[in-house]
């Protein structure tokens, strides 16, 4: 087999721009594992990517597959020891733009990218896991350090970023605030939310203040949420901002109102992500499926996402298992 079926773009554009293709199948080198994917899923880059966005720049040819997030089946290992052999359930993130992307059938990744899938969850669970929730980890965990005694406010809870950070602050003790919609504010106490803030009611800087640190899935992009987050923060508190280029003044803005701040980036970690696969075996966390599609209908997917009213992830059903 030299080919796979995957779902590419020829050109940015909008989502009619993701078409099915026969394409070559990735070719397994040095340390890494060649991965049968039984589902992978969209993430908000994926469509500011295919829309021109994001890390369009870096994409080096056309037809190219997006697509981080997978979950499947080793199916070649680098050698004949290692742990991760044929047949092993796996999940984990590409390196697209600088390696194929997951809307495929196969995909080929660093032995450090990825680690084995929780048992209890499925693939098609598993899949909704990997960029969303390291992402959140590096945020809160690694960057903001949530700890006992602190006060976060995180925005946009209710995403895929979101509703991992929620859970992950308060795992580590952390009061936490959560912004989102009126149809989420319960689901939201439900992850573990203190206090919940409806976005579409309430300005949030006026019922919370002196915050030792804000995650912010926003930006300056809707109604100038990161700058009104500075106000809710303390003297010498903490912003941690996520979306690609929501907020190009973020830094001074901050040094301004008297705060710390800081983008993020989030990497392909298999060591963090085995981390999180024992909290979400043991059940202390969990993901949250908005809508499941199939691989064909990856464009439908992108339009869901692009909607804004989605609840953790979409994800494609890509193969058997």
């Amino acid at each position: 087999m030299t080919t796979m079926r995957a779902m590419v773009i020829n050109r940015t554009g909008g989502a009619e721009e993701l078409i099915a293709a026969e394409v070559p199948r990735p070719v397994r080198v040095n340390s890494e594992v060649l991965v049968r994917v039984v589902a992978a899923a969209i993430n908000p880059i994926d469509a500011k990517t295919r829309a021109g966005r994001g890390v369009s720049g870096a994409i080096g040819e056309f037809p190219t597959v997006l697509g981080y997030d997978f979950s499947g089946v080793v199916t070649e290992a680098p050698y004949e020891s290692h742990p991760l052999q044929p047949g092993t359930d796996v999940f984990g993130m590409t390196s697209f733009p600088r390696s194929g992307g997951s809307y495929a059938e196969y995909v080929s990744v660093s032995t450090l990218s990825v680690t084995r899938k929780p048992a209890p969850l499925s693939h098609v669970e598993a899949a909704g896991v990997p960029l969303a929730a390291l992402t959140a980890w590096g945020m809160v965990v690694d960057v903001a350090r949530a700890h006992e005694g602190q006060r976060m406010l995180i925005h946009a809870a209710a995403g895929g970023v979101g509703h991992f950070a929620v859970q992950f602050a308060r795992y580590f003790g952390a009061t936490v605030i959560a912004t989102g919609s009126t149809r989420n504010l319960g689901w939201l106490r439900e992850l573990g939310a203190d206090q919940i803030v409806d976005h579409a009611t309430t300005r949030f800087e006026e019922a919370v203040q002196t915050v030792d640190a804000v995650i912010d899935l926003v930006g300056n992009i809707h109604d100038d949420t990161g700058t009104r987050s500075l106000g809710a923060l303390r003297r010498g508190g903490l912003l941690v901002n996520a979306p690609t280029g929501s907020w190009p003044t973020l830094v001074p803005d901050a040094a301004s109102a008297g705060v710390r701040a800081t983008t993020y980036k989030v990497a392909p970690d298999g060591a963090a992500l085995a981390v999180i696969a024992r909290l979400l075996g043991s059940g202390d966390i969990r993901v949250h499926l908005d809508e499941v599609f199939d691989l064909a209908d990856a464009a439908a997917a992108h339009l869901k996402l692009e909607s804004g009213h989605t609840r953790g992830k979409i994800v494609l059903r890509v193969g058997e298992g």
